[in-house]
Protein backbone atom coordinates (compact mmCIF):
# COMPACT_ATOMS: atom_id res chain seq x y z
CA UNK A 1 0.00 0.00 0.00
CA UNK A 2 1.49 3.32 -1.06
CA UNK A 3 0.75 6.61 0.72
CA UNK A 4 1.46 10.27 0.00
CA UNK A 5 2.00 12.54 3.01
CA UNK A 6 2.20 16.33 2.59
CA UNK A 7 3.22 18.51 5.53
CA UNK A 8 1.94 21.92 6.51
CA UNK A 9 3.60 25.02 5.13
CA UNK A 10 1.09 27.67 3.99
CA UNK A 11 1.99 29.21 0.64
CA UNK A 12 4.90 26.76 0.33
CA UNK A 13 2.29 24.17 -0.58
CA UNK A 14 2.90 25.23 -4.18
CA UNK A 15 6.29 23.48 -3.98
CA UNK A 16 4.59 20.31 -2.71
CA UNK A 17 2.18 20.48 -5.63
CA UNK A 18 5.09 20.45 -8.06
CA UNK A 19 6.73 17.47 -6.37
CA UNK A 20 3.43 15.55 -6.32
CA UNK A 21 2.83 16.35 -9.98
CA UNK A 22 6.10 14.67 -10.93
CA UNK A 23 5.44 11.64 -8.72
CA UNK A 24 1.95 11.11 -10.14
CA UNK A 25 2.36 12.11 -13.78
CA UNK A 26 5.93 11.07 -14.53
CA UNK A 27 6.59 8.19 -12.13
CA UNK A 28 2.95 7.02 -12.42
CA UNK A 29 2.54 6.44 -8.69
CA UNK A 30 -1.04 5.52 -7.82
CA UNK A 31 -1.59 6.15 -4.13
CA UNK A 32 -4.10 4.31 -1.96
CA UNK A 33 -3.82 6.78 0.91
CA UNK A 34 -3.36 10.55 0.95
CA UNK A 35 -2.74 12.36 4.25
CA UNK A 36 -2.37 16.13 4.46
CA UNK A 37 -1.73 18.66 7.17
CA UNK A 38 -2.70 22.32 6.70
CA UNK A 39 -1.73 23.31 3.15
CA UNK A 40 -1.26 19.60 2.42
CA UNK A 41 -4.94 19.05 3.11
CA UNK A 42 -5.81 21.54 0.36
CA UNK A 43 -3.82 19.57 -2.21
CA UNK A 44 -4.61 15.94 -1.60
CA UNK A 45 -8.20 15.68 -2.87
CA UNK A 46 -7.33 16.98 -6.33
CA UNK A 47 -4.12 14.96 -6.42
CA UNK A 48 -6.19 11.84 -5.69
CA UNK A 49 -8.54 12.81 -8.53
CA UNK A 50 -5.47 13.39 -10.73
CA UNK A 51 -6.81 16.89 -11.44
CA UNK A 52 -3.36 18.38 -11.11
CA UNK A 53 -3.79 21.17 -13.64
CA UNK A 54 -6.86 22.37 -11.76
CA UNK A 55 -5.20 22.56 -8.34
CA UNK A 56 -2.06 24.06 -9.89
CA UNK A 57 -4.15 26.87 -11.36
CA UNK A 58 -5.63 27.54 -7.92
CA UNK A 59 -2.28 27.53 -6.11
CA UNK A 60 -0.67 29.81 -8.67
CA UNK A 61 -3.47 32.38 -8.69
CA UNK A 62 -4.44 32.94 -5.04
CA UNK A 63 -3.66 36.12 -3.13
CA UNK A 64 -4.28 37.45 0.38
CA UNK A 65 -7.97 38.17 -0.36
CA UNK A 66 -8.44 34.58 -1.51
CA UNK A 67 -7.54 33.42 2.01
CA UNK A 68 -8.35 36.19 4.48
CA UNK A 69 -11.73 37.79 5.06
CA UNK A 70 -9.96 39.96 7.65
CA UNK A 71 -6.19 40.02 7.23
CA UNK A 72 -3.84 40.63 10.16
CA UNK A 73 -1.00 41.64 7.84
CA UNK A 74 0.09 44.77 6.00
CA UNK A 75 2.12 44.19 2.85
CA UNK A 76 4.02 47.10 1.33
CA UNK A 77 6.95 47.60 -1.02
CA UNK A 78 9.97 49.73 -0.20
CA UNK A 79 11.80 52.05 -2.60
CA UNK A 80 13.79 49.07 -3.90
CA UNK A 81 10.51 47.20 -4.64
CA UNK A 82 11.21 44.69 -1.87
CA UNK A 83 8.19 43.31 -0.03
CA UNK A 84 7.76 44.45 3.58
CA UNK A 85 5.40 42.49 5.83
CA UNK A 86 4.13 43.70 9.18
CA UNK A 87 1.17 43.23 11.52
CA UNK A 88 -1.83 45.49 10.93
CA UNK A 89 -1.92 46.76 14.51
CA UNK A 90 -5.03 48.92 14.08
CA UNK A 91 -6.97 46.05 12.57
CA UNK A 92 -5.88 43.71 15.35
CA UNK A 93 -6.81 46.29 18.00
CA UNK A 94 -10.23 46.75 16.39
CA UNK A 95 -10.81 42.99 16.52
CA UNK A 96 -9.79 42.80 20.19
CA UNK A 97 -12.17 45.62 21.07
CA UNK A 98 -14.94 43.62 19.39
CA UNK A 99 -14.06 40.60 21.52
CA UNK A 100 -12.58 38.51 18.68
CA UNK A 101 -10.25 35.67 19.66
CA UNK A 102 -7.82 35.86 16.74
CA UNK A 103 -5.84 38.53 14.88
CA UNK A 104 -7.50 37.68 11.55
CA UNK A 105 -10.22 35.61 9.86
CA UNK A 106 -9.85 33.12 7.01
CA UNK A 107 -13.48 32.64 5.99
CA UNK A 108 -12.63 33.40 2.37
CA UNK A 109 -10.54 30.23 2.34
CA UNK A 110 -13.60 28.13 3.21
CA UNK A 111 -15.48 29.73 0.32
CA UNK A 112 -12.56 28.97 -2.00
CA UNK A 113 -12.44 25.33 -0.89
CA UNK A 114 -16.12 24.87 -1.73
CA UNK A 115 -15.72 26.62 -5.07
CA UNK A 116 -12.77 24.48 -6.10
CA UNK A 117 -13.72 21.11 -4.57
CA UNK A 118 -17.20 20.21 -5.81
CA UNK A 119 -19.78 17.82 -4.38
CA UNK A 120 -19.38 15.64 -7.48
CA UNK A 121 -15.63 15.38 -6.89
CA UNK A 122 -16.25 14.59 -3.23
CA UNK A 123 -18.67 11.78 -4.15
CA UNK A 124 -16.21 10.34 -6.68
CA UNK A 125 -13.48 10.12 -4.05
CA UNK A 126 -15.75 8.86 -1.27
CA UNK A 127 -16.88 5.90 -3.38
CA UNK A 128 -13.37 5.09 -4.62
CA UNK A 129 -10.83 2.75 -3.00
CA UNK A 130 -8.67 5.74 -2.07
CA UNK A 131 -8.69 7.26 1.38
CA UNK A 132 -8.23 11.00 1.90
CA UNK A 133 -7.28 11.95 5.47
CA UNK A 134 -7.11 15.43 6.98
CA UNK A 135 -5.07 16.32 10.10
CA UNK A 136 -6.69 18.65 12.63
CA UNK A 137 -5.93 19.84 16.17
CA UNK A 138 -8.63 19.65 18.84
CA UNK A 139 -7.70 22.46 21.22
CA UNK A 140 -10.43 21.53 23.70
CA UNK A 141 -9.21 17.96 24.27
CA UNK A 142 -5.53 18.59 23.39
CA UNK A 143 -5.66 15.87 20.73
CA UNK A 144 -4.48 15.48 17.16
CA UNK A 145 -7.25 13.87 15.13
CA UNK A 146 -7.44 12.50 11.58
CA UNK A 147 -10.61 12.92 9.54
CA UNK A 148 -11.24 10.48 6.67
CA UNK A 149 -13.41 11.39 3.71
CA UNK A 150 -15.20 8.05 4.23
CA UNK A 151 -16.75 9.27 7.49
CA UNK A 152 -18.24 12.65 6.60
CA UNK A 153 -20.66 14.57 4.42
CA UNK A 154 -19.44 17.08 1.84
CA UNK A 155 -20.06 20.10 4.09
CA UNK A 156 -18.33 18.55 7.08
CA UNK A 157 -15.32 17.40 5.06
CA UNK A 158 -14.85 20.89 3.60
CA UNK A 159 -14.95 22.22 7.17
CA UNK A 160 -12.18 19.80 8.21
CA UNK A 161 -10.00 20.85 5.27
CA UNK A 162 -10.48 24.49 6.26
CA UNK A 163 -9.88 23.80 9.95
CA UNK A 164 -6.63 21.98 9.13
CA UNK A 165 -5.31 25.19 7.53
CA UNK A 166 -6.26 27.67 10.26
CA UNK A 167 -2.97 28.84 11.75
CA UNK A 168 -4.23 30.34 15.01
CA UNK A 169 -4.02 33.13 16.18
CA UNK A 170 -3.48 34.66 12.72
CA UNK A 171 -6.43 32.81 11.18
CA UNK A 172 -9.87 31.64 12.34
CA UNK A 173 -10.46 29.38 15.31
CA UNK A 174 -13.43 27.10 14.58
CA UNK A 175 -16.08 25.82 17.00
CA UNK A 176 -17.41 22.47 15.80
CA UNK A 177 -18.86 19.39 17.53
CA UNK A 178 -18.66 21.19 20.87
CA UNK A 179 -14.90 21.82 20.59
CA UNK A 180 -12.45 24.44 19.37
CA UNK A 181 -10.30 23.38 16.41
CA UNK A 182 -7.21 24.74 14.67
CA UNK A 183 -4.36 23.93 12.28
CA UNK A 184 -3.39 20.26 12.20
CA UNK A 185 0.28 21.25 12.30
CA UNK A 186 0.04 22.13 15.99
CA UNK A 187 -0.10 18.41 16.69
CA UNK A 188 1.17 16.61 13.61
CA UNK A 189 3.07 18.64 11.05
CA UNK A 190 4.27 15.57 9.13
CA UNK A 191 1.88 12.65 9.83
CA UNK A 192 4.11 9.79 8.66
CA UNK A 193 3.22 7.53 11.59
CA UNK A 194 -0.49 7.87 10.83
CA UNK A 195 0.11 6.67 7.27
CA UNK A 196 2.02 3.63 8.55
CA UNK A 197 -0.59 2.92 11.23
CA UNK A 198 -3.21 2.85 8.45
CA UNK A 199 -1.26 0.17 6.61
CA UNK A 200 1.10 2.00 4.27
CA UNK A 201 4.21 0.03 3.33
CA UNK A 202 5.72 2.75 1.12
CA UNK A 203 5.32 6.41 2.04
CA UNK A 204 6.34 9.38 -0.09
CA UNK A 205 6.68 12.36 2.24
CA UNK A 206 6.85 16.00 1.13
CA UNK A 207 8.24 18.21 3.90
CA UNK A 208 7.94 21.94 3.29
CA UNK A 209 11.14 22.84 5.14
CA UNK A 210 14.82 22.35 4.43
CA UNK A 211 16.40 19.18 5.78
CA UNK A 212 19.12 21.25 7.48
CA UNK A 213 18.32 24.48 9.30
CA UNK A 214 19.79 27.38 7.30
CA UNK A 215 17.84 30.20 8.92
CA UNK A 216 18.67 32.40 11.89
CA UNK A 217 15.80 34.78 12.60
CA UNK A 218 16.55 38.41 13.33
CA UNK A 219 15.79 39.66 16.85
CA UNK A 220 12.08 40.32 17.48
CA UNK A 221 11.07 43.95 17.01
CA UNK A 222 7.69 43.79 18.77
CA UNK A 223 5.25 41.40 20.46
CA UNK A 224 3.84 40.17 17.16
CA UNK A 225 7.19 39.34 15.57
CA UNK A 226 8.11 37.56 18.82
CA UNK A 227 4.90 35.53 18.56
CA UNK A 228 5.67 34.68 14.92
CA UNK A 229 9.19 33.53 15.83
CA UNK A 230 7.83 31.49 18.74
CA UNK A 231 5.28 29.77 16.49
CA UNK A 232 8.01 29.04 13.97
CA UNK A 233 10.20 27.49 16.65
CA UNK A 234 7.37 25.27 17.94
CA UNK A 235 6.35 24.10 14.47
CA UNK A 236 9.96 23.28 13.62
CA UNK A 237 10.28 21.16 16.78
CA UNK A 238 6.98 19.38 16.07
CA UNK A 239 8.06 18.67 12.49
CA UNK A 240 11.38 17.12 13.51
CA UNK A 241 9.69 15.05 16.21
CA UNK A 242 7.05 13.80 13.73
CA UNK A 243 9.75 12.75 11.27
CA UNK A 244 11.76 10.92 13.95
CA UNK A 245 8.66 9.09 15.20
CA UNK A 246 7.63 8.28 11.63
CA UNK A 247 11.02 6.79 10.81
CA UNK A 248 10.93 4.74 14.00
CA UNK A 249 7.47 3.38 13.11
CA UNK A 250 8.67 2.60 9.58
CA UNK A 251 11.66 0.65 10.88
CA UNK A 252 9.44 -1.40 13.18
CA UNK A 253 7.06 -2.31 10.36
CA UNK A 254 9.62 -2.57 7.54
CA UNK A 255 8.00 0.31 5.65
CA UNK A 256 9.88 2.42 3.12
CA UNK A 257 9.95 6.21 3.44
CA UNK A 258 10.98 8.52 0.60
CA UNK A 259 11.60 12.08 1.83
CA UNK A 260 11.30 15.23 -0.30
CA UNK A 261 12.47 18.40 1.47
CA UNK A 262 12.65 21.90 0.02
CA UNK A 263 16.28 22.38 -1.10
CA UNK A 264 16.29 26.08 -0.09
CA UNK A 265 14.42 28.39 2.29
CA UNK A 266 11.40 29.49 0.24
CA UNK A 267 9.97 32.15 2.55
CA UNK A 268 10.07 33.34 6.16
CA UNK A 269 6.31 34.08 6.21
CA UNK A 270 4.20 31.33 4.68
CA UNK A 271 0.96 33.22 5.40
CA UNK A 272 1.74 35.67 2.60
CA UNK A 273 0.41 34.45 -0.74
CA UNK A 274 2.23 35.82 -3.79
CA UNK A 275 1.13 34.51 -7.19
CA UNK A 276 4.48 34.99 -8.90
CA UNK A 277 6.45 33.29 -6.14
CA UNK A 278 4.00 30.39 -5.83
CA UNK A 279 4.12 29.79 -9.58
CA UNK A 280 7.91 29.64 -9.36
CA UNK A 281 7.77 27.31 -6.34
CA UNK A 282 5.47 24.87 -8.14
CA UNK A 283 7.93 24.59 -11.02
CA UNK A 284 10.82 24.30 -8.53
CA UNK A 285 9.08 21.40 -6.80
CA UNK A 286 8.57 19.56 -10.08
CA UNK A 287 12.19 20.08 -11.14
CA UNK A 288 13.50 19.09 -7.71
CA UNK A 289 11.57 15.80 -7.74
CA UNK A 290 12.82 15.07 -11.25
CA UNK A 291 16.43 15.74 -10.28
CA UNK A 292 16.19 13.76 -7.04
CA UNK A 293 14.82 10.68 -8.81
CA UNK A 294 17.42 11.02 -11.57
CA UNK A 295 20.17 11.08 -8.92
CA UNK A 296 18.68 8.05 -7.17
CA UNK A 297 18.59 6.09 -10.41
CA UNK A 298 22.22 6.94 -11.10
CA UNK A 299 23.48 5.63 -7.75
CA UNK A 300 21.54 2.36 -7.88
CA UNK A 301 23.85 -0.62 -8.50
CA UNK A 302 23.63 -2.00 -12.03
CA UNK A 303 22.64 -5.63 -12.46
CA UNK A 304 25.07 -7.88 -14.35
Amino acid sequence: MRALVISGGGSKGAFAGGVAQYLIQELKYDYDLYIGTSTGSLLISHLALKKIDKIKQVYTSVNQKSIFSDSPFLIKRDKFNHQEISINHWNVLRRFLKGKKTFGESKNLLKLIKEVFTEEEFSELKTSHKDIVITVSNLSSHETQYKSIKDFSYEDFCDWIWISCNYVPFMSIVYKEGCEWADGGFGSMVPIKEAIDRGATTVDVIVLETEVNYLNNLPSTNAFSLLTNLHGFMMDRIEKQNIAIGKFAANNKNAIINMYYTPTVLTTNSLVFNKQKMTKWWESGYNYAAQKNMDLNEIKPHED
